[in-house]
Parts: C-alpha cells; structure tokens; sequence
C-alpha cells in the first residue's frame, strides 16, 4: 500500500499567536482610551464613546470587560503596573536619587490618573475592595527599592517607611491648589529634599 501523507495543516502558521497577539493589542487600547475617557468624562462614560476612542467595537469591549467595575479594576491595576514596573527602568538608567525623584514624580502622574477613577474607587463597590491591597503590594516594593539604593549610596536617610512616603506623596498631590500639577511638583521635590536630611552623606546633623 502506498504511504499516506501526512494531512496537510491548512490553519495558517503562526495564526493562534498572531490572534493572542490582536487580543492583547485591542486590550491595550481599551485601557488607555478608557483611562483617558474617565479622565475628562468620569468612570460613567458611555462603553461606546470608550469603544469608537480605541477603534474597536462595543461587542469587543464587553468580551474583555463583562461589567464596566471589571474595566475600571483593570485600568486601575494597569496604572499601578506601569507605575511600579517604572522603579526597575529608571534605576537601571539613572543614579540612585535621580531615580527616585523621577520615580516619585511619575507616581504623582498617577495619582493625578486615580482622581479620573475615584468616584468609582469610593463608591463602597466590593469589586474595589481588593484594590487598595494591590496598591500596596506592587508599589510599596517598588519604591522600597529605590529608598534602599538612595540610602545605600549615603544620598537619603535610611529610616523613611515607603508607604508612608506614598501616603504623602499623595496628600500633597490632593491638597494642590485646583490640582495644579506645578504646586504639586514643587512640594514633592521639598520632600523629596528632607529625605536628604540625616543621610549618610549629609553634612547636616541633627538637631541643627
């Protein structure tokens, strides 16, 4: 008897990735056009306006976010994702303070982004409820590493607990004048100039 081929694939190689690829491209989208509708429209926007904003459908938005509480969830935890994936970039590019002001003046961009999602984020919802955890776990370490450098390299003391510097950072961003971001950059640096105070490397010593 003859030998019989092997039946010939005829799905395009490489077509799953190229899909799982669509999907994560489309998902992107839909977060940062939701990020930048709740921001001038609050988190009750129409999906449609969101959808038309990333150039998909509405049937697409809802295949990934069933309920508009798992979208916010998603853009809240994609915000903090970025922000505490930044620590590990700038330091590797810049000194140690350098990074850690940098690093601090990005998580005011993103307390700046939460203002977009708080009606929704105090609402009492228990789809919010495991946010603020998040919060924490992914940005305390992310700042604790960047404190530990400055600290090691004698440029910041050694003793400032980083959720407390979080939970200041974050006062000050919501006691700005009207929100300006200038009045709030400008405070953040003082801070972020105390923190100098009793380094390693300072010449200050306390109690002068």
């Amino acid at each position: 008897m003859p030998e019989k081929r092997p039946r010939k694939d005829t799905s395009a190689a490489g077509t799953p990735r190229r899909v799982r690829a669509d999907a994560q491209r489309n998902l992107k989208t839909l977060l940062e056009a939701a990020l930048a509708v709740f921001a001038t429209a609050g988190v009750d926007a129409p999906v449609r306006d969101i959808a038309e904003k990333a150039g998909v459908g509405v049937g697409t938005l809802y295949r990934h976010f069933p309920q508009r509480s798992d979208l916010i969830v998603a853009v809240f935890r994609n915000e903090v994702d970025a922000c505490a994936d930044a620590a590990a970039a700038l330091a590797a590019d810049y000194s140690p303070l350098e990074a850690l002001s940098r690093w601090m003046q990005r998580y005011v961009d993103f307390i700046a982004t939460k203002r977009g999602l708080a009606a929704a984020l105090y609402s009492g919802n228990p789809a919010y409820d495991s946010l603020p955890v998040y919060f924490e776990q992914r940005l305390r370490p992310a700042l604790q590493s960047l404190l530990d450098a400055a600290g090691a390299a004698g440029e910041v003391r050694r003793d400032v607990d980083p959720f407390d510097l979080l939970k200041a950072v974050a006062q000050l961003c919501n006691s700005a004048p009207g929100g300006d971001p200038d009045h709030t950059s400008r405070m953040v640096g003082l801070l972020l100039d105390g923190l100098r105070y009793g380094a390693a490397g300072s010449k200050a010593r306390p109690g002068f």
